[in-house]
């Protein structure tokens, strides 16, 4: 996959990782409120190489999940994974302010603050999976070793279908 300019702190921070990706942009529509399913379709990928970066929030602390499209978070499972009695889905102005995109274009890289951040491990089961590349209609192309590598993140099964 060859790199190509950093218009996002996201591609941005996988180019400066020395991290190999692809821009995949698309039309995103204003009306459409599920981004990753939209980005599958748009793109033609199956929808569970695509993942989602979601924000949640222990009373204390942020942190990030990220699992397919396909499926939901495990707010249980996520809590049990980070060592706390439970999460929440964090307010979304809070995570605006704390990764500095807007929802439906929160990249796990690039964020104003890195948050302990886990991978759902379906995703190790894919050559690249594809992620927010910081804004709506562009997702970034790579190799899940390399997600959880730039992240620092965990593996945890925190997506239920």
């Amino acid at each position: 996959m060859a790199k190509r300019s950093a218009p996002t702190p996201a591609a941005a921070a996988l180019q400066a990782a020395g991290v190999d990706f692809a821009e995949r942009s698309y039309h995103h529509d204003p009306a459409v409120t599920d981004f990753g399913q939209e980005a599958a379709d748009a793109l033609g990928v199956d929808p569970a190489r695509v993942l989602k970066t979601l924000l949640v929030d222990d009373g204390s602390a942020l942190a990030v999940a990220i699992v397919p499209v396909t499926g939901q978070v495990d707010l249980k499972a996520v809590a049990a994974a980070l060592g706390v009695k439970k999460v929440a889905m964090a307010d979304p102005r809070a995570a605006e302010r704390s990764s500095g995109y807007v929802v439906g274009g929160i990249s796990p890289f690039g964020q104003r603050r890195q948050l302990r951040t886990l991978v759902d491990t379906s995703a190790l089961e894919h050559g690249t999976v594809l992620v927010s590349g910081g804004r709506r209609g562009l997702d970034l192309e790579l190799a899940p070793a390399d997600l959880v590598r730039v992240t620092d993140a965990t593996t945890a099964d925190i997506a239920r279908a």
